[in-house]
């Protein structure tokens, strides 16, 4: 899996509820019908989406920092990726390149997807949690999350997050230092490089992405 800002929680995730990260065991490389899987979305999102300016025009936005794989994640907040078409996020670099995607389904225990002739076990889960955006002082800041636990406690709907709530757990000064706060839901997600990777598509890393000096390590 690519270790992007979720990686760790996942694998928290996982071990809490027993659901294994069976990826692991496959090659990192496609194979069979996943052939035919990534070539297509390698054609496709690259013609749609070679720029960041291309992805915000279709409703994605920026919701972390570099990671140690070099992506920078934009979401849409469309967590059912009804063909490949439609990922939930597009991953970039540093200079703009389109590097990657998530495809996501609505969690089900124990029955991860079987859409496009990927493997199973290529989808891992994420647990719901609370993510936001914070403009301080005109510099936009990301990778902030909270748990549900903590939302729901301090008087927040996930179904309606709200910067209000946030200014009352005390994580921003205001509401209007909120720039955007969403609950990223419960579900199975599927990462792939959409760039070349001589590792595999479904590797953990790509050896041709460098990532800068300020990359965070997500583990």
């Amino acid at each position: 899996m690519i270790f992007r800002y979720f990686t760790a929680l996942a694998a928290l995730a996982a071990l809490a509820t027993g659901v294994a990260l069976g990826a692991a065991a496959l090659s990192p490389k496609p194979h069979g019908a996943e052939i035919a899987f990534v070539a297509s979305i390698q054609k496709d999102l690259n013609a749609r989406f070679p720029t960041i300016a291309d992805a915000e025009k279709a409703g994605y936005f920026r919701y972390t920092n570099e990671d140690d794989t070099g992506a920078i994640s934009y979401v849409n907040l469309r967590w059912t990726s009804n063909d490949p078409q439609h990922p939930s996020q597009l991953w970039y670099g540093v200079n703009g390149k389109l590097l990657g995607a998530d495809f996501s389904q609505p969690y089900s225990a124990g029955n991860p997807p079987k859409l496009w002739g990927v493997a199973p076990s290529r989808w891992i889960q994420f647990g719901a949690h609370v993510h936001y955006v914070l403009n301080q002082s005109g510099m936009m800041a990301y990778g902030h999350s909270t748990s549900v636990k903590k939302f729901e406690a301090a008087g927040g709907n996930i179904n309606d997050p709200q910067a209000a709530t946030l200014v009352k757990m005390g994580l921003a000064k205001n509401v209007n230092a909120v720039k955007a706060v969403f609950l990223f839901p419960n579900i199975w997600d599927l990462e792939v490089w959409v760039m070349p990777n001589p590792n595999g598509a479904f590797a953990d890393k790509n050896p041709l992405v460098h990532p800068s000096a300020n990359a965070q390590s997500m583990d």
